[in-house]
């Protein structure tokens, strides 16, 4: 991909100061599963599943594409289960067009994920084809991946959580996997075709469509909190997947959420965006900029938006890209565009924005000044400049010390230190989170 960067000619950037930046650190709820294997057991054993089972029954365990808390190890487990309990499970990718929308690179997805033949103790059966259940009353087709429709049963794993692009009583979780994960790229651009109808109303019924017309076993659905840890494994009967249990799930994944402890912000630096992230990227339930209907209250009213690296398990899919207003050329290089294409493409309306590309700099530090110039204020010095991680890693931020005079009042923080020069490398590259946090914490 050709894409050349802004050359600062005419000095823009060079003479721009870099605040000092103090570290923070923000505590939320932290509710947490302790025993990963035993919450499964316990979970299974709640709906009686491994009574339901018959020796050598065939269960395709659908798993995405997601960077979920504990997933090859939630998996390992409920592999494990079902072998004691006599079935014979398999793994199937179900994450609709990610990983170039083929086989082989959604196998590679979820490999990257930790979840392998070798660790989880089962094979991985990874196919594009799917059969078609039957349609709904409005006439729109319901899809399923085809390998996963000869089996004995089926059970659906995904995180229950907030979406990134609407808002509705469900969002992310069960009722997406079936509906748009199982149903493989045919599905996913099916349902993407009808827009934020076919997202917030059609999914639950494609989902409860499903349930009717193919063995589904059982839904397993994660809640993290918002440190990125397992909060809950709930195990979801068939009927209760697009229903209430299934929205009540949502809810309590609602309210774990995190969010940036400020209501609007000048500058925001992210390091690093990735499908292993969001699924758009970088959260919009943390720095707003939905495309479609009001921002949810989680997200902060940010100005400007820099971005500087891509996450190496996005495979080059750098969807959420145009949420940001600025990036560097290490990342345009990191791009895959035919995944990156793929992705926006299937996911319709509410990527449009996602797929945009923002203004290309040279370096880190003039992505970082380049969004300093352009947000408004006329004294640099002033900015109220904030750097993290990535929108999951919430709990330690850098901000400018005139950020900090505007710190949610309910927020719980910590000043850890005191302010310290922004720190820079040689050759422009800002140093990794993880090094910051060893040297300052």
């Amino acid at each position: 991909m050709v894409l050349h960067p802004y050359k600062d000619t005419y000095h823009l950037l060079d003479a721009v100061p870099l605040p000092p930046l103090q570290l923070l650190r923000q505590r939320f709820p932290r509710p947490r599963v302790q025993d990963i294997a035993e919450a499964v057991t316990l979970a299974l054993a709640s709906q009686d599943i491994p009574s339901q089972l018959k020796p050598g029954a065939r269960i395709a365990l659908a798993v995405g594409s997601r960077g979920i808390a504990d997933l090859a190890l939630i998996v390992r487990s409920l592999v494990a289960n079902l072998k004691h309990a006599g079935a014979e499970p398999f793994i199937v990718p179900a994450m609709g067009s990610h990983g170039g929308a083929s086989a082989e690179g959604q196998r590679a997805m979820i490999e990257s994920l930790g979840v392998t033949e070798e660790y989880c103790k089962a094979p991985i059966i990874s196919s594009m084809e799917v059969d078609q259940l039957g349609s709904l009353p409005n006439g729109m087709p319901v899809y399923l991946d085809r390998v996963a429709h000869a089996a004995d049963g089926i059970i659906v794993i995904n995180r229950i959580k907030p979406h990134t692009d609407f808002s509705a009583p469900i969002e992310s979780g069960l009722s997406k996997m079936l509906a748009i994960g199982l149903g493989k790229h045919q599905g996913a651009l099916t349902v993407h075709s009808w827009g934020l109808n076919g997202l917030c109303v059609q999914v639950p019924e494609v989902a409860k469509f499903s349930v009717e017309h193919a063995p589904i076993l059982c839904g397993l659905a994660i809640v993290e909190n918002a440190y990125d840890e397992v909060a809950e494994i709930a195990c979801v009967q068939p009927s209760g997947i697009g229903n209430e249990p299934e929205r009540l799930l949502s809810e309590r994944a609602r309210s774990l959420m995190p969010r940036l402890p400020w209501d609007r912000l000048d500058v925001l630096v992210i390091d690093e965006l990735g499908k292993n992230i969001s699924g758009a990227g970088m959260d919009p339930n943390i720095i707003g900029r939905m495309r479609w209907g009001p921002q949810k209250e989680t997200a902060a009213d940010v100005t400007t938006i820099s971005v500087l690296r891509l996450t190496e398990p996005s495979h080059g899919n750098a969807i959420g890209l145009g949420l940001a207003d600025f990036t560097t050329a290490r990342l345009a290089e990191q791009i895959d565009t035919q995944s990156f294409y793929i992705n926006c493409l299937t996911a319709g309306v509410i990527a449009l924005n996602s797929a945009k590309l923002p203004l290309v700099l040279e370096t880190e530090r003039e992505a970082v000044t380049a969004a300093i110039r352009s947000c408004g204020r006329p004294d640099a010095s002033q900015v109220q400049l904030v750097r993290i991680k990535n929108t999951l890693s919430l709990e330690y931020i850098l901000a400018s010390p005139t950020s900090l005079e505007t710190i949610r009042p309910t927020a719980d923080i910590e000043l850890l230190g005191s302010p310290q020069p922004f720190y820079l490398a040689a050759d422009g590259t800002l140093p990794d989170f993880e090094a910051i946090l060893k040297n300052l914490a």
